[in-house]
């Protein structure tokens, strides 16, 4: 049976040395399952210039350990003209996906979710039933997530304010952790208008209005450093973009834009 081909972006924006670590870290726990072949796209969201180069040393690194190993995972470097937010750059890579690609995903360049946790949701996608595969942080199934209690409150909010709206049907779509077949995915690729944090929900949103299946996988995450967010400020902002959101994607096909 030949090997399911996966693609996975992993958006990154001056990311320093998190980014080298969680690149070795992927490279030497790669399965060795001759049923998959992953090819990683690090976009390289507009970093500075010495960030970026420091980050295309580290996909350069990765692509050496590979070969070194005889494997069949590969890594590639892209770099976006300017920062555009991480919706834009997984967008981006996605857009730089092989045809033969059954599987497209993103996952976070920080490390928060483990390399290992990553080959071990990848090694169920050449069975997986479901049309989305998406991480989600939560103490169960001899799972460990570590967040502060601010960032935990914070993401519950946000979740059921999403769920209100979207009625997704899921606990934690805000995970940077997930997997969409590329036959339920592709289709709507051209619809897709978010470049920041709520590509996550527009991408849901759309694949359950076309009828794909959604499900939810607990993973292990220890997320690193403390939130970016302004408490107060933020969240309203957050609110209003989830209600634009919202709007626009009841509008009818061929609606005003």
């Amino acid at each position: 049976m030949p090997a399911v081909p996966i693609t996975t972006v992993i958006p990154a924006y001056n990311e320093g040395d998190r980014l080298f670590t969680f690149l070795q870290d992927w490279a030497a726990a790669a399965t060795t399952d001759p049923g998959l072949r992953a090819t990683a796209i690090v976009v390289d969201d507009g970093s500075r210039d010495r960030e970026a180069a420091r980050q295309q040393d580290a996909v350069a690194a990765t692509s050496s350990t590979l070969r070194q190993s005889n494997s069949p995972h590969r890594i590639m470097y892209v770099r976006s003209d300017r920062n555009r937010g991480k919706g834009a750059a997984i967008r981006l890579g996605w857009g730089q996906a092989d045809e033969d690609t059954m599987w497209m995903g993103f996952i976070d360049a920080d490390g928060a979710v483990p390399a290992r946790e990553y080959w071990r949701v990848a090694s169920t996608l050449p069975a997986a039933v479901p049309d989305a595969l998406c991480g989600s942080r939560v103490n169960m199934a001899g799972r460990s997530v570590s967040r502060s209690l601010f960032r935990h409150l914070q993401g519950r909010t946000f979740a059921t304010f999403i769920e209100q709206l979207f009625h997704l049907g899921l606990y934690d779509t805000q995970c940077g952790f997930k997997f969409f077949r590329a036959s339920a995915l592709r289709p709507i690729l051209p619809a897709l208008q978010e470049d920041r944090w709520l590509l996550d929900v527009e991408v849901l949103a759309n694949l359950k209005a076309a009828g794909a299946t959604l499900q939810e996988v607990p993973i292990d995450c220890h997320e690193r450093g403390g939130s970016s967010l302004v408490f107060g400020l933020d969240p309203i902002k957050m609110a209003i973009r989830l209600l634009r959101l919202r709007r626009r994607l009841m509008r009818p096909a061929g609606g005003r834009t």
